[in-house]
């Protein structure tokens, strides 16, 4: 795994992929594949995973457009000083095309969207709503935002991204035809282990960021109850969970052994790397392996629907 991480480090082109959250873009992409797919739904073509990656390199680069005169300790905010022009104009760009893209789905799909129910008008809402309070509405105050309560933030990404990859896609589907969006039983399964899954890769993420937290006095897993029962007590526990949950449902549902086993590949890594965890492990090990799982589950889950 070391030499992974040297190879990434020396590599220009995977350390632009991963420091411009690309690779957030790419996962976003390939879980709303998997999460359609699994929901018996037609794609909905490259133009609607394009904004979907897009949005979300969008997102997640927002806090890290800042001019800085110093060097960081973090080698990405550091990467963000050198490129500032660049990923500016990146950022510029595609919320120009968001909103193009935005007015014309308004006005080619006017009569769908007057007649979406309530429902589905709160689904609309609700995680653009969600992904605001997280980094704070300014017209309110910045100082209020879900990212300083550390023991919530990491299920509150996990809700939003759940949304984005699970609900959004057959959402879209079924406005642009004229449908009504429900929600079955199996929607509400496959939300939750979305939410569950990328929740847990969050928590993980707060380790990395445990020296800062617990100088701004943000109360993540980690820095109220430190590494070793963060670990034990809650990402394996979850974890297992999750594993145990799925085979369950599974074996319920009499799913072949190879979509089982695909299936199963994710969580079994995700054991994996929670454990790994218990060393100390730098940033391109988080942005790189720790979230690579999300990729890793949407592969697995995109074979395992379409050959099994």
């Amino acid at each position: 795994m070391r030499g992974l991480i040297n190879i990434i480090k020396n590599n220009r082109f995977l350390k632009f992929i991963l420091f411009s959250n690309y690779f957030y873009g790419i996962c976003a992409v390939a879980l709303t594949i998997e999460a359609t797919l699994q929901q018996r739904f037609p794609l909905n073509g490259f133009v609607y995973l394009g904004l979907i990656f897009m949005a979300t390199v969008l997102y997640y680069t927002h806090p890290y457009i800042r001019k800085r005169s110093y060097v960081s300790s973090n080698p990405r905010t550091n990467w963000y000083t050198r490129h500032y022009d660049f990923m500016r104009w990146n950022q510029i760009v595609i919320t120009g095309i968001l909103i193009i893209a935005f007015a014309l789905f308004i006005s080619f799909y006017w009569n769908e969207i007057l007649r979406m129910s309530l429902f589905n008008w709160i689904i609309v809402f609700l995680f653009p709503m969600a992904a605001a309070a997280y980094y704070g509405i300014s017209v309110l105050s910045k100082k209020y935002n879900i990212r300083k309560i550390g023991w919530l933030k990491p299920f509150v990404i996990g809700f939003i991204w759940a949304g984005v990859v699970t609900d959004y896609p057959v959402l879209f589907y079924n406005i642009i035809n004229g449908q009504d969006y429900t929600v079955n039983e199996f929607a509400v399964l496959l939300f939750t282990k979305n939410f569950m899954f990328v929740s847990v890769l969050c928590i993980m993420f707060d380790i990395k960021d445990y020296s800062a937290d617990y100088l701004n006095s943000i109360k993540t897993f980690v820095v109220k109850i430190g590494l070793r029962k963060t670990i034990f007590y809650i990402l394996l526990p979850l974890s297992v969970i999750g594993l145990i949950s799925f085979i369950l449902y599974a074996a319920k549902h009499h799913f072949s052994a190879g979509r089982i086993i695909l299936n199963t590949i994710p969580f079994l890594l995700l054991l994996w790397v929670a454990w790994s965890l218990r060393k100390r492990r730098p940033l391109l090990y988080y942005l790189s392996i720790v979230d690579g799982l999300m990729l890793v589950k949407a592969i697995c889950g995109i074979i395992a629907i379409s050959y099994f």
